[in-house]
């Protein structure tokens, strides 16, 4: 650990430690027993995907995103996040044999344009919502759509912008790690590739794998487009950063020309023709965040009053674990961005970030072959050899967590890691993989689908008051009272609204207001 890293630490009061404050949304595609997609709305019995605090949909009508509030603690993240899932599941139950899909790859998808968009109601807002998934369908295909993770919101108090900047630069530098230890989709049903060029091995009838894979979600077979690869967006500055997202929000891109805003019919295809049609189109490992105002865009609250959280967004759903994430892997990633924040962060050069992207690419493709290289700094270095500097300068951070808060929870998850670079076949992956050829007959949906249905009965069998129950309820009620009284209140043609919205005026500082929530 350098002397700065150790200094930086140790100027870090305790109060401000137990500032730390994270919150999860975790996205999961609802599924049938036979491990195909549920084609059926959205429960009306889970409240209104529109206002909802707690239960909305990600891209597809069929993809649940489960989301806690802020929290202190990690357990107390994990409870809500429990209750969340208690209460969907037994609205599931109610309503038939769906359950959630507890893997990060979807299960057997149907053709392409029968995967159903997220609906949002007759409101102008709801529209947007739905116009804006509709333009990622016609974009990048909804296939890609249906991948669902957990991204992980952190917060420390006191944090400035240009900090956070440092953070998000040194966590790209050094993602490859949680890639590498906390990757869970080393497979996928080869419905997903179908007609798709892929570099994938056969696995069994109607599966296939990377032998070395973590995280094919996060490899080429992911989040991917030839347009946003045009992008090289820098993370040196909040004024560098939001220019370049600002020019992929106004840049006419030729290929979302010719698919036109709206269709023959008059129907939508897309919010505009930019390479980018908002804000949370941008595909990163991790982003920037700040709360916005009702009616305001996400760039322009950045620039307005800077950045007042990260959303880290590479973490797989780990099909072992109830509700897809633990307390252990939770600490890790509370220690991880502390040394990101805390470490030296030189500003990042186009060949770095060409380089962080290739080593992405080979972390999430190969990330457990034995030897591997990612290039640093112009050389090359293995992987292990990488991540076990990276832990070893975590166990002074955690020390500090657990002095302040008592106990070695975070110690021990730092060894944990350490003992998993050092023990390949001890990672999510490899389980993964394990599980599918020797209990599944090389099945991924097999292996998928067991797991599910163990998830569910587990979630079904925990206790859940009379209480909890009326609680959420309530919130269901008060979503669709909610969602009602927008679209009452909505008096503006849709058209005026989308061209307002995409209006570039309204990504600067001084002007007005307007919000679609993505």
């Amino acid at each position: 650990m350098s002397n700065r890293l150790q200094e930086r630490l140790g100027a870090l009061s305790a109060a401000r430690l137990k500032g730390m404050r994270r919150g999860i949304e975790k996205e999961s595609l609802r599924a049938l027993p036979d491990g195909k997609l549920a084609l059926t709305p959205h429960p009306l019995a889970l409240g209104s995907a529109l206002t909802h605090p707690h239960i909305t949909t990600d891209f597809s009508e069929s993809q649940l995103e489960l989301i806690t509030g802020v929290h202190a603690g990690v357990e107390s993240a994990l409870e809500e996040l429990t209750q969340v899932h208690q209460f969907t599941y037994r609205v599931l139950d109610q309503l038939g044999d769906e359950r959630l899909w507890v893997s990060s790859m979807p299960c057997g998808l149907p053709t392409d344009e029968t995967i159903p968009i997220g609906r949002y109601g007759s409101s102008n807002v709801g529209r947007a919502k739905s116009v804006y998934r509709m333009g990622l369908s016609h974009r990048y295909g909804r296939r890609m759509q249906t991948i669902s993770g957990i991204h992980y919101n952190w917060s420390l108090p006191d944090v400035s912008s240009e900090q956070y900047f440092a953070l998000i630069r040194n966590f790209r530098r050094h993602a490859f790690l949680l890639l590498y230890l906390f990757g869970a989709s080393p497979a996928l049903c080869s419905s997903f590739v179908a007609g798709r060029p892929h570099e994938l091995q056969p696995l069994g009838d109607g599966s296939m794998f990377m032998p070395h894979g973590t995280s094919l979600r996060m490899g080429r077979l992911g989040y991917q487009s030839d347009a946003q690869a045009s992008l090289a967006v820098s993370y040196n500055s909040l004024d560098g950063y939001g220019a370049s997202l600002q020019d992929a929000l106004t840049r006419p891109w030729p290929a979302y020309e010719s698919i036109g805003i709206r269709n023959l019919g008059g129907d939508y295809n897309q919010l505009g023709t930019s390479l980018l049609q908002i804000e949370n189109e941008f595909y990163g490992t991790i982003r920037p965040k700040r709360v916005i105002n009702p009616g305001e865009r996400p760039l322009h609250a950045l620039r307005e009053r800077g950045v007042e959280y990260v959303e880290v967004r590479l973490m797989d759903l780990d099909p072992f674990e109830t509700v897809g994430i633990n307390a252990q892997t939770m600490r890790f990633i509370d220690v991880f961005l502390l040394h990101c924040l805390l470490s030296d962060s030189p500003d990042d050069t186009p060949e770095e970030i060409a380089d962080l992207a290739r080593n992405q690419h080979l972390t999430a493709a190969r990330g457990r072959e034995p030897g591997l290289r990612l290039s640093r700094g112009g050389s090359e270095v293995t992987l292990t050899d990488w991540g076990i500097e990276l832990v070893e300068e975590c166990l002074p951070i955690a020390a500090a967590l657990d002095a302040a808060q008592g106990g070695t929870l975070h110690t021990d998850a730092v060894n944990a890691a350490r003992a998993a670079l050092q023990n390949p076949d001890s990672l999510p992956s490899a389980r993964v993989l394990a599980a599918v050829e020797q209990q599944h007959a090389n099945s991924f949906i097999g292996f998928v689908r067991a797991q599910s249905e163990q998830t569910r009965a587990a979630l079904l069998a925990l206790p859940f008051s009379a209480e909890q129950q009326a609680a959420f309820e309530r919130m269901t009620a008060e979503s669709i009272q909610e969602q009602k009284r927008i679209e009452a209140a909505d008096t503006m043609p849709f058209e005026i609204y989308r061209e307002q919205y995409v209006s570039p005026a309204r990504l600067g500082i001084a002007r007005g207001r307007m919000a679609v929530a993505a």
